[in-house]
């Protein structure tokens, strides 16, 4: 698992654009399983805490509409970041990306966040 993880944190560094941090968790404990950052001042651990909360409330609010949906994505657009919580398929766990706005090529990102995600699926 933890070669998968850092083959993971180093496709991402290597091929996203303007990346800088990402972090995968679990949402039912909270718990990082992996964070990397090429900003020493930028905890992505720190951040996937902060951003758990964002997931959970919208989990609950999905619950309390009633809504068939899962959540896939969600992005989060700052002044010069764009922060990317990506749920798995089976809502166990995210990926938490930060990357630098003024850099980032969504549609690549997106694509590998993709590929990555269905396989954090089967291997956490």
């Amino acid at each position: 698992m933890s070669d998968f993880l850092k083959q993971f944190g180093e496709d991402l560094k290597t091929n996203v654009p303007g990346f800088i941090a990402v972090s995968v968790a679990e949402i039912s404990s909270g718990m990082s399983y992996y964070s990397l950052s090429v900003l020493a001042d930028f905890d992505p651990e720190l951040a996937s805490a902060f951003n758990l909360e964002v997931v959970r409330a919208k989990m609950n609010a999905i619950k309390a509409l009633k809504l068939t949906q899962k959540i896939d994505n969600i992005m989060i657009t700052l002044t010069s970041q764009i922060h990317i919580i990506d749920v798995s398929d089976n809502g166990e766990y995210f990926i938490y990306l930060a990357v630098d706005s003024t850099r980032a090529n969504l549609g690549m990102t997106k694509s590998i966040l993709n590929k990555y995600k269905k396989e954090i699926s089967n291997k956490l």
